[in-house]
């Protein structure tokens, strides 16, 4: 109804322009009049419509299906005909792209669409034969083996299926498609490249410039094919069950690569150079295998470098301060792992101008905790400058026949916080941490730590750190995790720590800590664990009970009726020494007066003042 009102008035004001117009003004309406009667003309197939339409049949529609909250079933709205029978082009239809020339559907957008159910390869899906990008990703096909007839989309340049419940081999169709540009298998942990393998997709899809196979079970080696895609700006082959040592073919990747993710594999011996020739390397991870030696001094060279994770290796080394001239990087996980050594003196190439997030939890460093370095992380001084909350990323972007198309890498990371070991599948722009905990650090904590205070967590605890709580702590305001346990620290813990109130964990347990826990804020929501080990604590939430304090000491009033007491014996003693009688009189009519006139003094006051309070208390 809608549409056909507005209709009818775009012919009613045409006509009411068409009387008033000039010849020029009448040339240009009627340039008008047949741009609108093209409009009108239906760009979409009627078999490509026909094939859409029975595909959104095929499946449910459940909103459990997707696991993006902004998830919406976009095959909803696509119909045939409108609400007064008028044929719809299926080129405007939610999630389709169609060529503007020849009218062909080119592009299915249906990520995160809540579709639901079993696909195959008599699905009329198969039938839109000019797909150049397929997105299916964020649904739930019910393990559903990825159908061979997926070769028969010959003109695919990408296709992602990321997160969508596929299962068993990957068909050997799909290395068909070698025009692929982009391909997105990952999260799909019943998936499996095997046979055929990596290798023969290395020697089918060349053409790759992003290649996601995270949590794809492959379990073989690197071939060293795989240097045949010199295209490559993205590989990502996470939790794949890749073994054996990477070859070093892929140094000569490093020259397109943007982003290289390895993580949790079990690769061992050395890490290969990389950087080698001038790069664009943004994202290194190759955290959580076996990876043993030194670290290349060819890393300094990844200029571009932004987020470096090479924790839960074997690496043994000591700590590579010469990464401090990499002038963006941000994020610096080296955690568990074999370094040793002090960590040595700041200097001045090698600042870590951006650094946000440091780890090397869990290594042998030894020595003082490294001052000089914690008073120039510039970066992790600055408090929250902006309320816009966005993700650490690199942007990889691809271009396709005139098409750009953004792939966003968002960077991750394990890192403990609060306690726990935590993964972050995105980091916050505003998060800064240091963990430097599970070493052998020794001495006292410096208090220009204190001037860091834009950090959000920090963790100096299984350390042999001893001497005083700096009271400068009390400045981490943006602070919401602390944790000093395990050390040999004493003293009492600073009132000025209350005025972290966004701290939500905080440990201090197995110390030699002394004296009464500070009360209020957020030191009323931690439970007696965080305070265990330290005999000499108490107050609550400790069952210990806090001494009364001591007796005040005596003041200038309680020394005079000293003096005055004393005074009373003198005359006594002189009574004794000068008669029993005469002396006992004379002390007797001195205290007397004295009695009196601390009657008359003291007394009024006493009635004054209990006036005064009553008075207080009516008003």
């Amino acid at each position: 109804m809608g549409s056909a009102f507005c209709l009818l008035m775009f012919m009613f004001m045409r006509f009411f322009l068409l009387l008033s117009l000039t010849p020029f003004n009448l040339m240009v309406a009627k340039s008008s009049s047949t741009s609108f009667s093209s409009m009108q003309h239906s760009l979409c197939h009627y078999s490509e419509k026909s094939a859409l339409l029975q595909f959104k049949q095929s499946f449910l529609i459940d909103e459990h299906a997707s696991t993006d909250p902004s998830a919406y079933p976009k095959v909803a709205m696509w119909k045939s005909h409108d609400e007064e029978g008028e044929e719809i082009d299926c080129c405007f239809w939610d999630g389709v792209e169609c060529d503007k020339e020849t009218g062909h559907v080119i592009g299915l957008h249906l990520a995160s669409s809540c579709l639901y159910g079993s696909i195959n390869s008599s699905n009329s899906l198969f039938n839109l034969v000019h797909l150049r990008r397929l997105d299916l990703s964020d649904n739930h096909f019910n393990y559903s083996e990825i159908p061979f007839a997926v070769g028969e989309l010959s003109g695919l340049r990408s296709l992602n299926l990321w997160n969508s419940l596929f299962s068993g081999q990957i068909p050997s169709e799909l290395l068909a498609l070698s025009e692929l540009v982009f391909l997105d298998l990952s999260a799909n942990p019943m998936l499996q490249l095997q046979k055929p393998g990596l290798r023969d997709l290395a020697q089918s899809l060349t053409h790759l410039k992003q290649l996601r196979l995270n949590q794809v079970t492959i379990s073989s080696t690197v071939p060293h094919e795989l240097e045949n895609l010199s295209s490559l700006t993205t590989l990502f082959l996470r939790e794949c069950g890749l073994n054996g040592r990477i070859p070093p073919c892929l140094a000569n990747l490093s020259k397109s690569l943007l982003v290289l993710d390895l993580g949790s594999n079990d690769f061992n011996g050395p890490i290969p150079e990389t950087c080698t020739a001038p790069n664009n390397l943004r994202v290194i991870d190759l955290g959580e295998n076996q990876f043993q030696g030194q670290l290349p001094r060819s890393l300094a060279n990844c200029m571009m470098l932004k987020h470096l994770v090479l924790g839960n290796n074997q690496i043994d080394d000591i700590f590579p301060f010469w990464l401090g001239a990499l002038p963006h990087l941000k994020v610096l996980i080296l955690g568990s792992n074999k370094f040793h050594g002090e960590m040595g003196s700041w200097h001045t190439n090698f600042r870590f101008p951006q650094l946000c997030v440091i780890d090397l939890s869990d290594n042998g460093f030894t020595g003082d905790l490294p001052s000089e370095y914690f008073q120039n992380w510039e970066t992790m001084k600055l408090t929250n400058v902006s309320n816009v909350l966005w993700y650490l990323q690199a942007n990889t972007r691809i271009e396709m026949q005139g098409y750009t198309t953004n792939f966003p890498y968002n960077y991750s990371m394990t890192i403990t916080n609060k306690g726990m070991k935590r993964f972050y599948e995105k980091i916050p722009n505003i998060f800064k941490a240091i963990d430097l905990s599970g070493n052998n650090f020794i001495g006292q904590i410096p208090t220009y730590i204190g001037n860091l205070q834009g950090i959000h967590l920090l963790n100096l605890g299984d350390n042999n750190l001893s001497g005083p709580i700096p009271s400068s702590l009390g400045n981490l305001t943006q602070l919401e995790s602390l944790d000093l346990s395990k050390n040999k620290l004493s003293g009492e813990i600073p009132w000025q720590l209350t005025r972290m109130t966004l701290l939500a964990f905080f440990n201090v347990s197995n110390n030699h800590l002394t004296g009464p826990i500070p009360q209020g804020k957020q030191f009323t929501t931690f439970s007696s664990a965080s305070f265990d080990g330290n005999p000499g604590l108490c107050g609550t939430p400790l069952s210990r009970a806090c001494r009364s304090p001591e007796a005040p000491p005596v003041t200038p009033s309680s020394s005079k009726q000293g003096s005055a007491s004393k005074f009373d014996w003198k005359f006594a003693l002189m009574g004794y020494g000068s008669g029993l009688v005469i002396g006992i009189s004379i002390g007797y009519s001195l205290t007397s007066w004295k009695h009196e006139w601390f009657v008359k003094t003291f007394g009024n006051r006493q009635r004054k003042w209990i006036r005064i309070e009553r008075m207080g208390l009516r008003s």
